[in-house]
């Protein structure tokens, strides 16, 4: 065993130069560490709220909304969620807290708890309720939600009071279980229907993706620099931007015709092109 462990560190050492001679072939500047995507999406975030831009809630899905440690520093900004989880995430119920009963294994600082799709097969009948959100290209969307006060079992909230928040689940009709799960700071009064909105919102999110990435070229870029994709997505970004502003100008969006020339009238005795003659 104890000889094994040279060729494995030999092997690591060597990734590691190797990885080294590949930033600086990049350009990436030494000062930039490696981060994980929630400490990125964190910071990106920190840094919004630093220069004032608008925006009082973020929207998550499930690959960034199981990290606790970005939910807890966004709410540490003063900002609300709408998080996406997986099925797994622990989470004290109504009536339930932390206890002193011997925990189930793999859960030794979450006594009690139990995954939210527990909490969603023991949910009654009368819980889940259909819900349109957005008109789609045929009709409207909807499928079936519960939603339910909850206290996420965090080991970064060990020894502080479990603060409350919804726990809000879909499971469409006729499915064997539920397909998606969110955990949500939003305030305590807010209705139903205005929960399952602010979820859904994130359409608008992969929208824009899609869009930036086919439309305007941000999935074109080939190079393999740390400058030139920064100012390839720079400008992708810039341009987008400008887009989505003149589109507010156009009806229904925006108050004022996005016309700049008057309409023209037509000549007296005008006749289109095609037309007959008249008898």
């Amino acid at each position: 065993m104890r000889a094994c462990r040279w060729p494995i560190g030999l092997y690591l050492t060597k990734a590691w130069a190797e990885d080294d001679v590949r930033r600086r072939k990049a350009g990436v500047p030494e000062e930039i560490t490696f981060k994980t995507k929630p400490e990125i999406a964190l910071e990106q975030i920190r840094w919004a709220c630093e220069v004032g831009l608008p925006g009082n809630m973020a929207l998550l899905d499930a690959g960034y909304g199981h990290d606790s440690k970005l939910r807890e520093g966004i709410t540490e900004l003063g900002k609300r969620y709408v998080a996406g989880i997986q099925p797994q995430t622990l989470v004290w119920t109504p009536g339930t807290r932390p206890g002193r009963a011997a925990p189930k294994r793999g859960r030794r600082d979450a006594a009690n708890a139990i995954s939210v799709k527990e909490v969603a097969f023991g949910l009654r009948a009368n819980t889940w309720r259909t819900i349109r959100w957005r008109e789609g290209t045929n009709e409207w969307l909807s499928s079936r939600f519960a939603h339910v006060r909850v206290s996420v079992a965090s080991s970064h909230e060990r020894g502080e009071k479990p603060a409350k928040e919804w726990l809000l689940i879909e499971w469409p009709e006729g499915d064997d279980e539920p397909t998606k799960y969110w955990l949500s700071t939003l305030p305590k009064n807010i209705s139903f229907r205005d929960l399952v909105d602010a979820a859904k919102l994130r359409w608008r999110i992969e929208r824009d993706y899609q869009e930036l990435k086919q439309e305007v070229g941000l999935g074109h870029f080939e190079g393999r620099g740390w400058r030139g994709f920064h100012h390839h997505a720079t400008l992708c970004i810039a341009a987008y931007g400008f887009l989505i502003s003149e589109r507010e100008t156009i009806p229904p969006s925006g108050p004022r015709s996005a016309a700049l020339l008057p309409p023209l009238a037509v000549p007296h005795g005008y006749r289109p092109r095609g037309a007959s003659l008249a008898a």
